[in-house]
C-alpha cells in the first residue's frame, strides 16, 4: 500500500466549526478573540494571547461546548474506513489537547499533537504549553505557529518506522501548509486559494480521500 498514515487537522477539517471560535460565542469574549486574531503579532503569540482568554473557566464546561461543534460530514466514515484499510490516524493540531483528546476518543484515532491548555483543579489556568519547541526556526517562508505540523509528521513518521511519502495530510488553514508539502500527498480540504495551491488535492467532501488512499 502506498498511504501507511493519515495526518488530519481538527479544527474545519474533521469538525464543521473552529473551537475557540464556539467557546468565544458561548463564553461571550468574540471581540477580544478577533482583536488578536487581526494583530500583528507572531502566529504563536497569538496563541499564548488567547489561552489567557480562558482563564477560570472549567474544564467539564469547556468539553460541554465543544462536543457541541459537529462533525463535518463523513468524518466519522473515513476514518472507520482508513483504519479498515490498516492505516494509522492522527490529528495535529493548533487547538488544545483537551479538544483534540476528547475527539480522538469519540473518533478511534491513534495519535494526537496539539498544544496543552493547563489545568489546575478542573480549572484552565489561562497558561498554555506549546506543543512547538523551536519558536526561532523557520521553515520556508512560514510564520512561526504554536505547533509546527511538518515537524510533527517527521517526527511521527521516525516514530512509525516509514517515509514521509507515506503519508497523506489533510487540511484546510495556512498553519497546515507545511505538513501538506511534506506529505506524500497533501490534500486541501475546503480551503482557500494559498491552501489548494500547496496541495497536491483539493476536495470539497472527506469522502474523497478515500479514492485517494485505496491507490497503491
Amino acid at each position: 500500500m502506498a498511504y501507511k498514515l493519515v495526518v488530519f487537522d481538527m479544527d474545519n477539517t474533521l469538525l464543521n466549526g473552529r473551537t475557540i471560535f464556539k467557546i468565544a460565542e458561548e463564553k461571550g469574549f468574540m471581540d477580544k478573540l478577533i482583536e488578536i486574531i487581526d494583530s500583528k503579532e507572531e502566529a504563536y503569540r497569538k496563541t499564548i494571547e488567547i489561552a489567557k482568554l480562558l482563564r477560570c473557566m472549567r474544564e467539564k464546561e469547556f468539553l460541554k461546548i465543544f462536543r457541541k461543534i459537529p462533525l463535518n460530514k463523513n468524518a466519522e466514515y473515513v476514518v472507520k474506513e482508513l483504519k479498515k484499510m490498516g492505516m494509522k490516524i492522527a490529528i495535529v493540531t493548533d487547538s488544545y489537547q483537551i479538544a483534540a483528546l476528547d475527539l480522538k476518543e469519540r473518533l478511534g484515532i491513534d495519535y494526537v499533537f496539539s498544544n496543552e491548555l493547563v489545568v489546575e483543579d478542573g480549572h484552565i489556568t489561562g497558561e498554555i504549553m506549546l506543543n512547538n519547541k523551536m519558536l526561532t526556526k523557520k521553515f520556508e517562508e512560514c510564520k512561526i505557529h504554536s505547533i509546527c505540523k511538518k515537524e510533527v509528521l517527521q517526527k511521527l513518521c521516525k516514530q512509525l518506522g516509514i517515509e514521509t511519502k507515506e503519508v497523506i495530510a489533510v487540511g484546510d488553514s495556512s498553519v497546515d501548509i507545511c505538513m501538506l508539502k511534506e506529505a506524500g500527498l497533501g490534500i486541501a480540504f475546503n480551503a482557500d486559494y494559498g491552501v489548494r495551491e500547496a496541495a497536491d488535492a483539493s476536495i470539497s467532501d472527506l469522502s474523497e480521500i478515500l479514492k485517494y488512499a485505496a491507490r497503491v
